[in-house]
């Protein structure tokens, strides 16, 4: 796993957490923090909506004030992302603690994204990534066997 500090700088490597891919769809998860998960078809952009919905609702009452925002923000550029940038599926889960958000997107192939400049040509892409290391108190790329997840955090009390 590739973690990341907010500014980009590499912090740390380690291996995905075992059963984190485990676990119900949505609900309480074992460590009192609370778990939503949507599967995402495949190139089905209306479901970045929907999940910016979802997490907005989960979110209500959580963290600083602008988290949510910031967290729906980041959200809709990962899963946009995975959707666009994979023609596969994707699984989106969130994890909300008393004092964090973790965010992952995972997908199904091995291509790995990479941050980068917005393209000049067309102003409609480059940017997600960049938003990601800008807002996200973390982020990072972790490998499974098959595919990779993307995933940030965001602290609720810094």
């Amino acid at each position: 796993m590739t973690r990341y500090a907010r500014g980009g700088a590499a912090i740390d490597w380690g291996a995905l957490s075992p059963g984190h891919e485990d676990g119900p769809v949505d609900g309480v998860t074992g460590d009192g923090g609370v778990r939503l998960r949507r599967r995402l078809g495949r190139a089905d952009l209306g479901a970045v909506s929907e999940v910016r919905g979802a997490l907005r609702d989960l979110l209500r009452h959580w963290g600083r004030p602008g988290t949510a925002e910031t967290a729906e923000l980041l959200a809709s550029e990962l899963v946009t992302n995975a959707l666009v940038h994979t023609d596969r599926d994707a699984v989106f889960t969130a994890t909300v603690e008393p004092r964090r958000l973790r965010v992952e997107v995972r997908d199904f192939t091995g291509h790995r994204p990479r941050l980068r400049g917005a393209d000049t040509g067309d102003g409609t892409h480059g940017r997600g990534l960049m938003l990601v290391q800008a807002l996200a108190d973390a982020w990072g790329v972790s490998a499974h066997g098959v595919g990779k997840s993307v995933w940030f955090e965001l602290d609720a009390s810094a």
